[in-house]
């Protein structure tokens, strides 16, 4: 009896050769899905690094000169002088050391913070609606949407006549309502202007996240829903054990998407409130430095600035995606 016992567990033992052997079939085949993936990749990122590498090569360029934009081949090499603390004659300075820089990085984080948050709670409640079945459902998609289709400069101007001082009619609903007792300047006042940027913004981009979210919600099973209910699981926490969880890549990517959107906002404050002091940002800085002030290598620096700050935050998002997968795994 020891004997068939012996050989029964030496029979269900695997070789060490066999492990191995499995171990680098499953090894060759993650390699090879890797290569088909970055041949499928490839002609995108050719055409990105076609498009858009240039561009920022000559951004990177000409941030390191003393260019001017009506004439942009007079130049000098001046180094860091564009981005640190250098003065030339009292006619350069370099933009970190300037203060309306640093006003412009606040109004573009308070604007992205407030309004990146309020479309993923409007975007997650419109989302959840239009998951459910019911009468009309497909003319109530069709009407969330609408916002998002409108384009920007187009929305940023209703929003400016709605706004408006004398006839707009959201200072006419809250003087209807009692809320006010008097018309406000929405988009001169400084204390006003930026709630009234973030609100136009929230209007217009919430059904994005929406779209992003449904994408997401359709894809689990009812089963799971089902099993919940049986087990004695109420709305909330279905939503919080099921719902968050499995849609939380999807939220991730809408998140970056929205993020690196919100950070580069600048025709919705250009055409809504002029780029004034209170609403300006980071792109309605490097475009004046550019285009108002005429002085391109200094706007090329503001420029390059930018693209760092949206890179560095988009980054610390893929990078918090990939560490939530692997807590998962």
């Amino acid at each position: 009896m020891k004997d068939e016992t012996r050989s029964l567990s030496l029979t269900a033992t695997p070789e060490p050769h066999a492990v191995t052997s499995a171990k680098r079939s499953k090894l060759n085949h993650q390699q090879r899905r890797s290569r088909v993936a970055w041949l499928l990749v490839a002609p995108a990122m050719l055409l990105l690094a076609t498009v858009a590498g240039w561009p920022l090569l000559r951004t990177l360029f000409y941030s390191f000169t003393d260019a001017m934009l009506d004439t942009p081949d007079d130049y000098r090499f001046v180094g860091f002088a564009n981005y640190l603390d250098f003065a030339d004659g009292g006619h350069r300075f370099g933009i970190l050391a300037d203060p309306q820089w640093w006003l412009a990085v606040g109004n573009t984080l308070r604007f992205s913070l407030i309004s990146v948050s309020l479309e993923l709670v409007f975007g997650m409640l419109l989302a959840l609606l239009m998951n459910q079945k019911f009468r009309g459902q497909g003319l109530v998609r069709t009407a969330i949407l609408v916002p998002w289709a409108i384009p920007t400069i187009v929305s940023a101007k209703m929003w400016g006549w709605m706004f408006h001082d004398q006839y707009g009619v959201v200072n006419d609903l809250l003087l209807k309502l009692g809320v006010i007792s008097t018309p406000l300047a929405w988009v001169a006042e400084p204390n006003l202007s930026m709630w009234a940027v973030i609100i136009a913004d929230v209007w217009k981009t919430t059904p994005f996240m929406a779209l992003m979210l449904l994408a997401a919600l359709q894809l689990i099973p009812g089963d799971l829903y089902e099993a919940a209910r049986v087990d004695g699981a109420n709305a909330w926490q279905r939503f919080r054990r099921i719902t968050l969880p499995l849609i939380m890549p999807a939220m991730i990517v809408a998140l970056i998407f929205r993020v690196m959107d919100a950070l580069r906002v600048f025709d919705l404050i250009y055409v809504l409130t002029s780029n004034s002091e209170a609403t300006v940002s980071v792109s309605g800085y490097a475009r004046d430095l550019m285009v108002s002030y005429q002085q391109m290598g200094s706007g090329s620096a503001a420029s390059v600035l930018v693209f760092m700050m949206v890179a560095g935050i988009a980054a610390c998002f893929l990078a918090a995606g990939r560490f939530n997968n692997g807590e998962d795994k």
